[in-house]
């Protein structure tokens, strides 16, 4: 089992940033690939970046590239999500999740295994 819990997350003006983070306890924290997602009311939630554990390979969604940044300390159990000029449409409840294999099916929200509560970010025009 892994418990994940979400931090940093708030109101910011866009172009402004922000940096999340994502707390992990229980076992086997740095064997496991690390996901960002977002997500509206009412709207599927969508794949942010992610991080594999054995290299920190990372991937992002194109939204997002150049933007965010995902890094992880597996010695403080904690992934991060750097956000820089942000913008209105990056709003959304934010969440971290894991998952046990870096492959094709990163992006795919049904693979991950463990998911935290989210927290939520605002970015006003």
């Amino acid at each position: 089992q892994v418990q994940l819990v979400e931090s940093g997350g708030g109101l910011v003006q866009a172009g402004g940033s922000l940096r999340l983070s994502c707390a992990a306890s229980g076992r086997s924290f740095s064997t496991y690939v690390m996901g960002w997602f977002r997500q509206n009311p009412g709207q599927e939630r969508e794949f942010v970046a992610v991080i594999a554990w054995e290299d920190s390979t990372t991937d992002y969604a194109d939204s997002v590239k150049g933007r965010f940044t995902i890094s992880r300390d597996n010695a403080k159990n904690t992934v991060y999500l750097q956000m820089n000029s942000l913008r209105p449409e990056d709003t959304a409840n934010y969440y971290c999740a894991a998952r046990s294999t870096y492959n094709y099916r990163n992006y795919d929200a049904r693979t991950y295994a463990y998911w935290g509560r989210g927290t939520q970010v605002t970015v006003s025009s």
